[in-house]
């Protein structure tokens, strides 16, 4: 399976949640209007806050991208397909705040 196809896995299941309220646009997933993810390269991009994205960096897990000038947040590149799902809910939450019936 190629990292396109895993990418669109990922986003088949993410919109098959309609409490999720994801949207396509120019190969991004983006919540309430404002972007979470995409593909880059071989890798899954999410916006973190600063603090999640730091230990994911220490961790070994990620990479950064790039920092959003004057916000609490870094974009970060996860690699391995294993943890795209967790992280790209993580960054959904993010974006979106919590789901209804999910924990406020």
């Amino acid at each position: 399976m190629s990292r396109t196809d895993d990418f669109d896995s990922l986003v088949f299941d993410l919109k098959s949640d309609p409490d999720r309220d994801v949207d396509v646009r120019d190969g991004s997933l983006y919540v309430k209007g404002r972007r979470f993810a995409y593909l880059v390269g071989d890798s899954l991009a999410v916006k973190l806050p600063s603090n999640r994205a730091d230990d994911l960096v220490a961790r070994e897990i990620a990479t950064f991208l790039e920092k959003e000038p004057g916000e609490a947040s870094h974009w970060v590149a996860i690699n391995d397909v294993a943890d795209w799902g967790e992280l790209a809910a993580e960054a959904h939450t993010y974006a979106h705040g919590p789901l209804p019936g999910g924990a406020s």
